[in-house]
């Protein structure tokens, strides 16, 4: 049987790293993980409580295709304590992790082989989806000056565009935009018919000013955000769209065929992780901690040209003084240095040969470690 083109989509480098990391480590190596996304913490406990009551109630079957009318009460909610947005839970979608949101999202709005714009340095799997459900993604050049994020004048740049994904926090930059710069975006998008995507995963955790929703702009674009970030529930795979009132049912339709539902037990600990915000206050404490020592730390191991991220737990550096090719150069840090990080060419396929992301996810025990690490590493490479 011959393979479709849709499949034939490029690998996500970090799953990749990851893989070979774990590989060092079973052969007994220590390795120090800055590659991954991924919260070095367990899902809150007041999930995994109320999940272990659910589980002594009774079966836990499907769920109706949108998600328990709990959790999307729950979320809404949450819409008006960080935002002051009051939102209507019946335009709130559960999803199998962001994902599948974005699965959904993209299908519902765009047909085959529409022109998708997409910011990079920016969050590769965007581009693999797009191509998988035969859309053109078009990656948008972002400038050191701007912090890695898009302005209008890259779109204009970019010729005829018929959708948009913005992401604040960034991945891998973790720099944010301003209500200003958010507004002006989607203001140029509704000015030229060109459908807004929202890719708030990361809300939550940031550093200073709070991280601005789209929806505190418009009703008329679609957010996606997720359970995975500051709520530490990568692995449970439950995440969340907002969409317009009359798509909603579209939605529906689509989230029947391709998921069912999402998964109901996952459903249950999201309503407890919902009621756990000291906890995740903690561990945002933990790495604005990290933040720090990176800041500190990267510089004098030789990673100059950075910018300081405003939220999630990533820093983007540009080490062009030091290679050509990221992706041998982060197999050699791994394998002369015991750490893991990520290539730039996940975030950016053109110029991302000269740059690296660095995560800081993990227990700052670790990255003071990592830190240590790299910078004897560096030391001795010059």
């Amino acid at each position: 049987m011959e393979l479709s083109a849709r499949g034939a989509v490029d690998p996500f480098i970090v799953m990749d790293v990851m893989d070979q990391a774990r590989a060092a480590e079973a052969a007994g190596r220590d390795i120090i993980h800055m590659e991954v996304g991924q919260p070095g913490t367990a899902a809150p406990e007041g999930a995994r409580k109320r999940l272990a009551r659910a589980m002594e109630a009774g079966p836990l079957g499907y769920t109706v295709a949108l998600g328990l009318p709990e959790l999307r009460a729950a979320i809404a909610g949450l819409y008006a304590r960080w935002y002051g947005v009051d939102l209507d839970p019946g335009r709130v979608i559960v999803t199998s992790g962001s994902s599948a949101g974005f699965v959904l999202a993209f299908t519902a709005l765009f047909d085959a082989r529409a022109r998708v714009g997409l910011g990079e340095p920016g969050y590769p799997s965007y581009r693999q989806i797009l191509k998988a459900l035969s859309l053109e993604p078009v990656g948008i050049p972002t400038a050191l000056q701007h912090r890695y994020q898009p302005v209008p004048a890259d779109l204009a740049a970019a010729g005829a565009l018929d959708g948009l994904i913005v992401a604040s926090p960034g991945n891998p930059s973790g720099t944010m935009l301003d209500r200003a710069a958010l507004g002006a975006l989607i203001g140029h998008c509704a000015e030229r018919g060109i459908s807004f995507v929202s890719d708030e995963i990361y809300h939550g955790i940031q550093y200073g000013d709070r991280a601005v929703s789209a929806l505190e702009v418009s009703d008329d674009l679609y957010v996606i955000n997720s359970f995975s970030k500051y709520f530490s529930m990568t692995g449970w795979r439950i995440g969340w769209m907002v969409v317009p009132e009359d798509h909603v049912r579209g939605i529906e339709r689509l989230a029947q065929n391709l998921f069912i539902c999402p998964p109901h037990a996952s459903q249950v600990a999201a309503l407890g992780a919902l009621e756990s915000i000291d906890e995740l206050e903690a561990n945002l404490a933990v790495y604005a901690k990290n933040r720090a020592l990176m800041l500190a730390g990267l510089p004098k191991a030789g990673f100059t040209r950075i910018a300081p991220p405003d939220g999630a737990f990533y820093i983007y550096a540009d080490v062009s003084d030091f290679t050509d090719d990221s992706l041998a150069f982060a197999a050699e840090i791994l394998r002369e240095a015991d750490v893991a990080v990520t290539p730039g060419l996940d975030f950016d396929p053109v110029r991302g040969a000269r740059s690296l992301r660095f995560s800081y996810a993990r227990a700052t025990a670790d990255i003071e470690e990592g830190l240590r690490r790299l910078a004897a590493f560096m030391a001795a490479r010059r």
